[in-house]
């Protein structure tokens, strides 16, 4: 008896750095491979230590390293230090606030910023600045000041985020009742064939790059959760298509991910294959007129350019929209001039 309470302490003493409930479909693997494919920036050795340590619960059991995961396993991987995305530094950055009042500001994101410090980016991210702006923003339900959702750190754009607990309730749950309005603005590779259509398609991880997630369909459907983007073509352009991507839900990477789903990945989405010329002659020339491209815009073609909801407080509904940056745009008219040459 007395061992369990020590291990109980033991517990209380150590913080909760990762928590993953294992899907049905998943066969058996060894844990330490498992993790890897979950947790960025980590080494086989940083997990097999952290096994021998006890660091790793499995239905609330140490495990060692050769354990093999299996369908619905609770893992939970627990270490001495708080994380590192916990110890939150006030940071004076600049912020571009396009509009703030009492509940609520709307912040245009340059792309390149970290919208929330974790591995890998423990300052410099938009909610250091936000700390330092302003006080006792709420939390939401990961502890993160004043974020109702994200964007990914290479794509700019639009952000609501709350001042208040009620604030943040109410946008929090437009968004999760898909109410809230989502539009951005796409560079893709190749000639989308349809002028208008919609994406459907469940979006899980990857099983076997951990850094990428996939759209699951069949059987496999449950891997992931249900994604819909609904797309328009702005312009034509070659080789690459200029759309608007209407977000109807709002799973992590879900317009990268399911516009390569239909074969049209991001123009220089290098996380996905964009990076790549995937579509075009093999001259020189255009190798050159690309690599030229993609110097001018050095990540995903992705903008959030329109964001609207519903005021938690006075119920109005509000709607903003920004400019494509310069990067992007500089890109698109490198693009249209060289299409106007094919024509």
């Amino acid at each position: 008896m007395e061992e369990s309470n020590e291990l109980l302490v033991n517990e209380n003493e150590l913080h909760e750095h990762y928590t993953f409930t294992v899907e049905k479909g998943q066969q058996p693997l060894r844990i330490d491979k498992y993790l890897m494919n979950f947790v960025e920036n980590a080494t086989r050795n940083k997990i097999q230590a952290a096994a021998k340590d006890g660091s790793i619960l499995v239905n609330e059991i140490a495990v060692k390293s050769n354990y093999k995961v299996k369908p619905l396993d609770k893992i939970r991987v627990l270490f001495e230090h708080p994380p590192y995305e916990n110890l939150l530094v006030p940071e004076d950055l600049p912020i571009d606030v396009v509009y703030e009042d009492e509940d609520l500001l709307v912040v245009n994101k340059a792309p390149g910023m970290v919208v929330h410090p974790g591995h890998g980016n423990y300052s410099g991210t938009l909610i250091n600045a936000l700390l330092f702006h302003f006080d006792n923003l709420p939390n939401n339900s990961s502890n993160r000041p004043g974020l109702v959702h994200r964007i990914d750190k290479d794509t700019s754009g639009l952000l609501v985020v709350a001042k208040t607990e009620i604030a943040m309730a109410h946008l929090s749950a437009q968004f999760k009742a898909k109410t809230s309005e989502r539009e951005y603005v796409a560079l893709v590779w190749g000639n989308v064939e349809l002028d208008e259509g919609t994406i459907e398609g469940n979006i899980g991880r990857h099983p076997k790059n951990r850094l990428q997630n996939t759209v699951y369909f069949g059987d496999e459907a449950d891997n992931g959760k249900p994604a819909v983007t609904h797309y328009k073509i702005l312009q034509r352009l070659g080789y690459v298509t200029l759309l608007s991507c209407r977000l109807e839900t709002g799973r992590t990477h879900q317009i990268r991910v399911h516009m390569k789903y239909i074969g049209h990945t991001l123009f220089n989405d290098e996380r996905y294959g964009g990076e790549r010329i995937l579509k075009g002659t093999t001259f020189t020339k255009y190798k050159q007129f690309v690599d030229n491209c993609f110097k001018t815009l050095p990540r995903q073609a992705l903008h959030a350019k329109t964001l609207g909801f519903i005021h938690p407080t006075t119920g109005e509904k509000m709607s903003f929209t920004t400019k494509i940056p310069q990067d992007m745009q500089n890109c698109i008219e490198k693009w249209e001039s060289y299409s106007n040459h094919l024509e």
